[in-house]
């Protein structure tokens, strides 16, 4: 079969293992038109696993539309590229499946320009892929009809790897210590978070927070480290024993996913995330199974869910062996699977057997 071209901006690393699972059994060709890479770090360097080029929007059109891809997928980031990848597909006749991630419009002045034909790509695209059931819900509300789950992945493998030594800097010290990782950005929820931390009252030897990446003020049990590798991270999460992801939404953003929350879970943290995480909202963080959920901007709540942990170390072990348990489900082989589910929904599926 002629293979699938992937249109996407960049590859960050987290991703290139899904990719190439997808090409295994799609045969896929990946198009690049760059842009920024804020989310899901940086893209990766060296040579890819799967077949790749770059592209500029005319040049997108012009490969879409050609006859030698069976399919193409187009993003819903970046600025022409949808658009010149939408026109051409629909120019040579190309099935279109359209992977989205946004559960909530952006609100500025640029954006508003992108609303109408974005929800003219949920109406007309042959398939969507989505990052979740959160996601799949917006788009079907926005008109969407034939949709697929592809769940946010990272490499379940590298960050489960076991016999890993807690960082260094973080020696044994307190009966708990809970983790932020993220940049210091209000979307982030950093501000609530250390509301939250002085609400607790937490004495220093009974409790700790870690901040990753965070240029955060000084205060008592408060712990400043530096972020770095994939490995360099790994090494934090097994220092620690409860992740905080307290994002809230913005007018620019709400965050798709969080992977992190992935990252984590791997290596057997509890979770606590605001009802904003895409995590929280699409399935993977369950509040009384494997973490607890608070509403957004509610300090009050997170700092009632980090003293119950602190008081209840039990129940942070319990909830973070249940989400290594949950996050397994969260693969790249699940990912590649919803893309092919798509592509066998149109008939166009390569894959040996059935779709998982």
């Amino acid at each position: 079969m002629k293979p699938v071209l992937f249109v996407t901006g960049n590859v960050p690393a987290y991703r290139v293992g899904a990719l190439a699972r997808l090409h295994e059994r799609e045969g896929i060709e990946v198009c690049l038109f760059g842009g920024r890479s804020t989310h899901g770090g940086p893209p990766s360097a060296g040579t890819l696993p799967f077949p790749a080029r770059t592209a500029a929007p005319p040049e997108l059109a012009h490969l879409a539309r050609s006859a030698g891809y069976r399919a193409v997928v187009c993003p819903t980031g970046g600025r022409l590229a949808p658009l010149a990848t939408w026109l051409g597909a629909r120019a040579g006749h190309k099935p279109l499946l359209l992977w989205a991630s946004l559960w909530a419009h952006p609100r500025s002045a640029a954006h508003a320009l992108t609303y109408l034909p974005l929800r003219r790509l949920y109406r007309s695209a042959d398939a969507v892929v989505t990052y979740g059931p959160h996601v799949s819900a917006y788009v079907e509300a926005h008109g969407a009809l034939n949709v697929h789950v592809a769940p946010q992945s990272v490499d379940n493998r590298f960050w489960s790897e076991p016999g890993v030594q807690a960082a260094a800097d973080l020696p044994p010290g307190p009966a708990i210590r809970f983790l932020f990782v993220g940049r210091p950005v209000p979307e982030k929820g950093l501000g609530v978070l250390l509301d939250a931390w002085g609400r607790s009252s937490l004495a220093p030897g009974q409790a700790e927070l870690v901040l990753v990446q965070a240029d955060a003020p000084g205060q008592d049990g408060v712990l400043a480290v530096a972020g770095g590798t994939p490995a360099r991270l790994r090494e934090i999460y097994e220092a620690c024993d409860v992740l905080i992801v307290p994002s809230v939404a913005t007018a620019t953003f709400r965050e798709p996913w969080g992977l992190v929350v992935n990252e984590a879970m791997n290596r057997g943290l509890c979770v606590i995330a605001s009802d904003t995480v895409g995590a929280a909202a699409g399935g993977l963080v369950r509040d009384g199974r494997n973490g607890l959920i608070v509403g957004e901007r509610d300090p009050g709540a997170l700092a009632r869910a980090i003293s119950r942990l602190a008081g209840e170390p039990a129940l942070a072990r319990s909830l973070g062996e249940a989400g290594a348990r949950d996050v397994k489900g969260y693969s790249h082989d699940a990912w590649a699977a919803g893309f092919s589910s798509a592509l066998k929904s149109l008939g166009l599926s390569a894959a040996v057997g059935s779709v998982e």
